[in-house]
């Protein structure tokens, strides 16, 4: 019984990474215009540098709301509470000033208050549906990516925008990185 356990674990970790797309890309240069934005898998602690935004959420109540929405899903997939929380707390409070981001708001105060970054996690999942509705609502310029987790939530999955076609999972980390797909392409 005791060999059957040493098979099970690397099989188990094999076939999750395998339904994931496994493989990490440590580097990415995407030029767009006259600008060239750097994607990095960061080691952990790291924060990108790189530019937020590649196009503009036609609502700028929303457009900025958007931006600490960027913030908290960097922080996440760095596995860095202190910094989802401070996200989340910018989010909540210009959730407030938006229309119809009341669901938004209260979301990112359920993240302010979760005591660990799978709580954090977990709590995302409603803030960046309530997210989508409200930046399909808006309308964008340029094109913003809806990525999916099929694994996320103990694989009930779970959503989250990206400006990036790239998968960086915010909901496992440098666990599974890049778990995920993009959805739809919102233009």
């Amino acid at each position: 019984m005791q060999k059957f356990h040493h098979y099970i674990i690397p099989l188990t970790v094999a076939f999750m990474l395998a339904s994931c797309g496994g493989s990490q890309k440590k580097e990415t240069k995407r030029a767009t215009g006259t600008n060239t934005i750097d994607h990095a898998v960061h080691a952990p602690g790291a924060v990108s540098l790189a530019p937020l935004q590649r196009f503009r959420i036609k609502d700028d109540g929303l457009n900025a709301v958007y931006q600490q929405y960027q913030q908290l899903t960097s922080a996440l997939t760095n596995g860095k509470l202190a910094e989802a929380k401070i996200a989340s707390n910018a989010l909540e409070a210009g959730a407030a000033e938006v229309q119809g981001g009341k669901g938004l708001a209260s979301a990112a105060a359920r993240i302010v208050e979760a005591p660990s970054i799978e709580k954090q996690r977990a709590h995302f999942a409603s803030l960046s549906d309530a997210m989508i509705g409200l930046v399909k609502k808006a309308g964008v310029e340029g094109e913003l990516y809806m990525d999916y987790c099929p694994m996320a939530l103990d694989n009930k999955g779970a959503y989250w925008l990206s400006t990036d076609k790239e998968i960086r999972n915010p909901y496992f980390g440098e666990e599974m990185l890049t778990c995920g797909e993009v959805k739809e392409t919102i233009k």
